[in-house]
């Protein structure tokens, strides 16, 4: 596909941020969209964490962000999500303050979470999604007239530090959702499986505000406290999609990715987060009809299926692929072996599914991986340089307290979707 019609993948790196620790670019643009890879508090200078505690880390990771985004063109404002990891969620009121400064007239969509551990030992990783509005056509710049469409409505949760939904060009990035009822803004009472309620109903007012139907979902992230919870969301989770009578005829449901967190805010069990299709665009383009592109959900036999998530979702110029376990496709089970089998089983789902969608591991824009330990970091490189030798996509690492069928690896990853997704293609 070497059309200058098509879209294209565009990795670059900048020498005035932190070089990357493995194969991985700092910034993978395709079509209306810069994926970051996440941002250590590095001295690019250095290579080496700056000195000092949280606030200073939380200000060079920035720096770092802001350095990126200059070599490319963008500024802070073209952020359309934030994720902060931190190691302790008391953290966060610092992280807080400096994440103020950077964002000081336009507040993205955010998602925060407490981690077990972070590469190098760091205090706080963040990673952003940025706005690409001249898009990756070669030698045909577009869209330069896109716009961002931050939402908020008093039916779900409010904060001054994030706008509860960003759209931009055919996509709306939604802030996690915390069990908070938003008459009060305080926790709900009751277990997880309210939690969980509560968080879904947050998600699903917030749609409704900006006329989306729950199943213009394409991807949700599931933060739980204790993983051990993970059957009791299900079932709520299982009320919620599919919504409607189009969804449940075909079983739609998103892909997904569930992920353990040592805390969250407000001490509580249960986070979610989704990534929604915008099938109108943003202005000040014209308004295009809502069937001319398609949500395709698709699975495949050669990788580990399950009810409750689709493996891909495609939408536009992307697909969302639910993360994925250390699983023989076959039996269901967990491999044998270490985390370096469990890291070549997961990517060779991954790669079976992105053929069964006629792509390939070269099409993959961003890769997110949890581990159980992150001092398995060079281990699984050893296997990761194999699937990504170019080393093209963006990255992001995070050691979790616990995986899914106590797995040691776990990996999703966003990939590059160059045809679109218009009716009967």
């Amino acid at each position: 596909m070497t059309s200058k019609k098509l879209n294209s993948v565009l990795a670059r790196n900048t020498e005035n941020a932190p070089q990357s620790i493995g194969k991985y670019s700092q910034t993978v643009a395709f079509s209306h969209y810069n994926n970051l890879s996440a941002q250590l508090p590095i001295d690019p200078k250095s290579g080496k964490l700056v000195t000092g505690g949280v606030k200073e880390q939380a200000e060079q990771c920035f720096k770092n962000i802001k350095v990126i985004l200059e070599s490319i063109n963008h500024v802070m404002n073209d952020v359309v999500k934030i994720t902060v990891f931190v190691k302790d969620i008391k953290d966060i009121d610092a992280v807080d303050q400096v994440y103020a400064a950077f964002f000081s007239t336009y507040v993205p969509a955010r998602t925060v979470v407490a981690v077990a551990d972070l590469p190098k030992d760091a205090l706080v990783q963040i990673e952003a999604l940025v706005s690409n509005g001249e898009g990756t056509i070669p030698n045909a710049p577009q869209a330069g007239d896109l716009i961002k469409l931050a939402n908020n409505t008093a039916r779900a949760p409010l904060s001054t530090l994030s706008a509860q939904t960003v759209a931009f060009s055919h996509y709306n990035n939604l802030s996690a959702q915390l069990p908070i009822d938003p008459k009060t803004g305080r926790l709900i009472t009751g277990g997880v499986k309210e939690q969980a309620g509560q968080c879904l109903k947050n998600i699903k007012a917030i749609l409704e505000s900006i006329d989306v139907p729950f199943d213009d979902i394409v991807k949700v992230n599931i933060f739980l406290k204790n993983l051990s919870d993970s059957e009791a969301v299900n079932e709520v989770y299982a009320t919620f999609f599919p919504d409607s009578a189009i969804a449940r005829a075909v079983a739609y449901v998103p892909a997904r990715t569930t992920v353990a967190a040592s805390a969250l805010l407000m001490d509580a069990l249960v986070q979610i987060e989704a990534v929604v299709s915008h099938g109108d665009g943003t202005p000040p383009q014209a308004i295009e009809d809502r069937h001319g592109i398609v949500i395709k959900a698709t699975n495949s036999e050669n990788a580990p299926k399950c009810s409750l998530s689709t493996q891909s979702v495609a939408f536009s110029h992307y697909n969302h692929i639910s993360a994925q376990l250390p699983l023989d496709p076959k039996t269901g089970e967990k491999i044998v072996g270490g985390v370096k089998e469990q890291t070549e089983q997961c990517l060779k789902n991954i790669e079976a599914i992105l053929e069964n969608i006629d792509h390939g591991m070269e099409d993959v824009i961003k890769v997110n991986i949890f581990l159980k330990n992150v001092s398995d970091i060079d281990a699984v490189d050893e296997v990761y340089k194999t699937f990504f030798p170019k080393g093209i996509p963006a990255r992001r690492i995070v050691g979790v307290t616990n995986i899914l069928k106590d797995a040691l690896v776990q990996i999703d990853v966003v990939v590059a979707n160059a045809e679109g997704t218009p009716p009967n293609r």
